[in-house]
């Protein structure tokens, strides 16, 4: 699975911080957690120089280099990077590295010095199996970096949480990840997952307009198999664009991909049958899911298409 569909576990959206740097004399370190895209102004100044939707140090007349420490909003298993320079030209750092704590207080190196580009992405894969919850990006010598995405796979405390008290399934904080959609012309499924309810309409799973027959769809792997004893679908700031309907279908596949889930042949199982949604709103079932067994994965589908803000699983571990 490519990297960059995993979760971004340094996300101030999940709670990811900017805890320390050495230097932001030009740009604050708190921009490299934003989960909005960087954006330019060209004629926007501040007392200290040239205004830029990053973190940037001043000019580097010593040895050594500049570093910003980063308390993930999740911890995880860190599976690649962007350390992305949108907008820095001729003040981006010619090279990055990254570090992660380890639960002796001790920084390891997990991404060994690498050559940056400026304006722009710099995607590099993480070669660790290890879970962590705090890193540093070190740029060599000096400069300017508009975001930092540690995506990676969640790894959740379950140890806290006892076996049979109901918990939300497909929740970031709990494992959730959108493998597959038929279509995000709009946004992207991650969006269904996240915490809280959705700020804006621009904040949920949207499709482009269907001109043909079918419907639209997600499959999204749960944090652990379980059972749904409650489902939640959210339509928050969707209102001449919702869903006419929706249906929820479950599968028991351990470790499947969403190309080997979106196959014909796959035996899915009805958990909400369809059912009609309404604009602006949102919607619990319980007493119209389907009895079922452990699943690992749901498809979610909408009729024809639409946006939807927020899905909830409420259920058990199995």
């Amino acid at each position: 699975m490519d990297f960059t569909q995993l979760i971004d576990l340094a996300s101030s959206r999940v709670g990811g911080k900017a805890l320390k740097t050495n230097d932001d004399f030009f740009a604050p370190m708190a921009n490299l957690v934003k989960p909005e895209s960087p954006v330019w102004i060209a004629d926007k100044y501040t007392v200290r120089g040239k205004w830029m939707d990053g973190w940037e140090s001043r000019r580097r007349r010593t040895p050594g280099y500049d570093w910003c420490e980063l308390g993930l909003g999740l911890r995880g298993v860190i599976k690649g990077v962007n350390v992305q320079t949108t907008f820095f030209t001729g003040n981006y750092p010619s090279h990055a590295s990254l570090d992660a704590k380890d639960g002796k207080g001790q920084w390891v190196e997990i991404l060994p010095k690498s050559a940056l580009q400026g304006n722009g992405d710099n995607l590099l894969p993480v070669k660790s199996d290890k879970a962590w919850d705090q890193v540093r990006l070190n740029i060599f010598p000096d400069g300017g970096v508009a975001r930092l995405r540690v995506y990676g796979e969640v790894a959740p405390d379950w140890a806290r949480i006892p076996k049979k008290s109901p918990v939300d399934l497909i929740a970031v904080e709990n494992g959730g990840l959108p493998l597959l959609a038929s279509d995000v012309h709009y946004s992207h499924p991650q969006n269904l997952i996240m915490p809280g309810r959705s700020k804006n309409m621009g904040d949920g799973w949207e499709t482009k307009r269907r001109r043909g027959p079918g419907h639209d769809w997600a499959i999204l792997k749960l944090g652990s198999p379980g059972v749904i004893r409650k489902v939640e679908i959210d339509t928050n700031f969707f209102k001449g664009n919702y869903p006419d309907s929706c249906m929820l279908e479950g599968v028991h596949k351990p470790g499947a991909t969403g190309a080997e889930l979106a196959d014909e042949f796959t035996s899915w199982v009805p958990v909400l049958p369809q059912t009609k949604l309404r604009a602006h709103a949102r919607q619990f079932f319980q007493k119209e899911l389907a009895a079922h067994g452990p699943i690992t994965h749901v498809r979610l589908n909408i009729y024809p298409d639409g946006g939807v803000s927020r899905l909830r699983l409420i259920g058990v571990r199995s």
